[in-house]
């Protein structure tokens, strides 16, 4: 896509920045990864290799997230 506020961890995890920044604390609720802006593909290119329109929606276990988030938030990314 063409967002240019989409955020992705290191297994392209993907969501929007305000939640990245609001509600994730920079913490991916799958991996415990931070997060990055997620580079916009050429318009060229997405003509030629469109994202995929499938969307994966997964539930994400609050009091796992909870624990996970308070373990990670004040440890930089790269020191997690």
């Amino acid at each position: 896509m063409d967002s240019t506020e989409a955020m992705i961890c290191s297994y392209e995890c993907t969501y929007c920045k305000d939640c990245v920044e609001e509600v994730l604390n920079n913490v991916c609720p799958n991996c415990g990864g931070g997060f990055e802006k997620r580079p916009v593909r050429p318009k060229d290119q997405l003509l030629k290799y469109p994202p995929s329109d499938k969307h994966i929606h997964n539930e994400i276990d609050q009091d796992k997230f909870s624990r996970m988030r308070l373990k990670f938030e004040n440890i930089s990314p790269e020191k997690r």
